[in-house]
């Protein structure tokens, strides 16, 4: 049976995710993880979250920024579906959202901000490293026709392919050296989001562009993005990366 070029494109998908080499940085993993899932499901954004080393939820990477305020909202005000879904390690089947005016009672605060921002359903599915529950992947939608109960399917596959890379990186076994592994790349992002901000006033761009323009320049040059990220937020930019294009 001929497959379609949807089809061609998640077994791409699975494929790279799944067997990146071991030198390949975390956070781009997931990062891409995101594009992946908006660019198949048909979504708004994505993002994966963890729980930390204090068990609070947190973010650890998301497809823009979009989704990157509306997960920091969350941590905040400690509500909304990436919360639930993080904590639970469970399945967030899709979920419209509706202004509190209509009578919805979970996550009050959150709502009114994923609707004023354009996001109308969620859903999510476990961030797994084999036997091991880690978080989430969350799913934003502007549409109420997206994610579906199939999209979850998909969704699960690819973010199951990110979690056999995690689980098979330097052969780790535990849950604990894994969860060691995400602490690094979550204090890795917090870098990354100080190297954003630098980048984009010395430039004068947006944020997203910067984050583009510190991936492709660690990926071109086969360096580490926190550690480009940390240059970066010391002052110490390499000049190629700080000149306009």
């Amino acid at each position: 049976m001929p497959s379609t070029e949807r089809e061609r494109k998640v077994a791409e998908a699975v494929f790279d995710l799944a067997t990146r080499t071991h030198e390949c940085d975390v956070l781009d993993l997931l990062h891409d993880l995101t594009t992946y899932l908006v660019a198949l499901l048909g979504i708004r954004a994505a993002g994966a979250t963890i729980l930390n080393e204090v068990g609070q939820v947190d973010y650890l990477t998301a497809s823009d920024e979009v989704c990157r305020r509306l997960e920091q909202d969350q941590f905040e005000l400690d509500e909304g579906p990436c919360v639930d879904s993080t904590r639970s390690g469970e399945v967030l089947f899709p979920t419209t959202l509706h202004p509190p005016g209509d009578g919805a009672r979970r996550w009050p605060r959150f709502v009114p901000l994923a609707l004023r921002a354009g996001i109308i359903r969620v859903a999510a599915v476990p961030l797994r490293a084999g036997d091991h529950t880690l978080g989430a992947v969350n799913l934003m939608s502007a549409s109420r026709a997206a994610p579906t109960s199939r999209d979850l399917g998909l969704a699960q596959v690819l973010a199951d392919a990110a979690g056999a890379w995690l689980s098979q990186r330097r052969a780790l076994q535990t849950k604990d050296e894994i969860v060691d592994q995400l602490q690094a790349a979550l204090n890795g992002r917090i870098v990354i989001e100080q190297a954003k901000g630098v980048l984009a006033a010395t430039l004068a761009i947006d944020v997203e562009e910067a984050f583009q323009r510190l991936r492709a320049h660690a990926r071109d040059r086969r360096v580490n993005l926190a550690d480009l990220a940390a240059r970066v937020a010391r002052g110490e930019s390499p000049a190629e990366l700080i000149t306009p294009l």
